[in-house]
C-alpha cells in the first residue's frame, strides 16, 4: 500500500514582531500568546504547497521568553472592490492600538499527507524532498509571515539540540483559533474551529483535526 503520510519536520521561525490576532479582540489588535496552528500552516505552505498534500502541525515550542510590545498604526477599514466605483482611503482611515508581540522564536514540528487531489505519479517521498531542499535553500512560494503579513519571518530547518525554554511552564492558554472546516460544501459552510490551548514544557501541543472537529459538534 502507498505511504499516504510524510515523516515529521521541525521547522525553525522566527522573527522581530508576531501578531496572531484574537478573533474576539475587534476594535484592536491583540496576539495570542503563542503562535496559532493555523499561522504556522501558513508559514509551511510558504515554503511548500500543493493541492496534493495537507498539512499538518502536531507540537509549537516557544524558544523566546513571551514578550510584548504595542503601537498605533493607520490601517483602512474595508477593501477596495470592484463593486466600489469610488473609494477614498482618506474616509475609511482609522488609526489602531495592536499588541504583539517582539522577538520571537519557534520551533514548528509537522508532517503532510496526501489529499484525495493527488495524482497517481505523485507519493509521499517526493514532497517530502522537495519540502526540504526548499527549506534548505530558503525559497518560498511568498514571504513567511508571523501572524500579519508586515511581520517577516525567517524560516529554516531547526537545529536537533534546541530546547523549548522555560520547561517548568504549564498553564492553559484559553481557546486558541485551530483553523476554518470549509466542510462538503467549500466556502459555503465555512465557520472557524477552536481549542482548548495549553502551554506544557514551554511546548504547545496541537490536536489531531478530527478530534477539533468532533469537540467543535462536526464530523471528521
Amino acid at each position: 500500500m502507498m505511504k499516504r503520510e510524510s515523516g515529521r519536520f521541525r521547522v525553525r521561525a522566527r522573527g522581530p514582531v508576531a501578531c496572531f490576532t484574537r478573533p474576539e479582540m475587534k476594535a484592536e489588535r491583540v496576539s495570542y500568546e503563542v503562535m496559532t496552528p493555523s499561522a504556522a500552516r501558513g508559514l509551511l505552505e510558504a515554503v511548500l504547497w500543493k493541492p496534493s498534500i495537507r498539512w499538518h502541525v502536531h507540537e509549537i515550542a516557544v524558544l523566546a521568553p513571551i514578550q510584548w510590545t504595542s503601537f498605533r498604526r493607520n490601517e483602512v477599514g474595508s477593501r477596495a472592490s470592484p463593486k466600489v466605483r469610488d473609494f477614498y482611503v482618506e474616509e475609511r482611515r482609522a488609526q489602531r492600538n495592536t499588541v504583539a508581540l517582539r522577538d520571537v522564536d519557534y520551533v514548528v514540528t509537522c508532517s503532510f499527507a496526501l489529499t484525495g487531489r493527488a495524482g497517481p505519479e505523485e507519493n509521499v517521498r517526493k514532497f517530502e524532498e522537495m519540502f526540504e531542499r526548499r527549506l534548505e535553500r530558503g525559497q518560498s512560494f511568498h514571504q513567511p509571515y508571523l501572524g500579519c503579513r508586515e511581520f517577516v519571518a525567517e524560516v529554516e530547518p531547526a537545529p536537533p539540540v534546541l530546547r523549548a525554554i522555560q520547561p517548568e511552564v504549564d498553564r492553559p492558554l484559553g481557546l486558541m483559533f485551530y483553523d476554518f472546516d470549509y466542510g462538503p460544501n467549500g466556502q459555503l459552510s465555512v465557520r472557524p474551529l477552536f481549542f482548548e490551548a495549553r502551554l506544557k514544557g514551554g511546548v504547545l501541543h496541537v490536536p489531531p483535526r478530527d478530534e477539533v472537529l468532533r469537540a467543535n459538534g462536526g464530523t471528521p
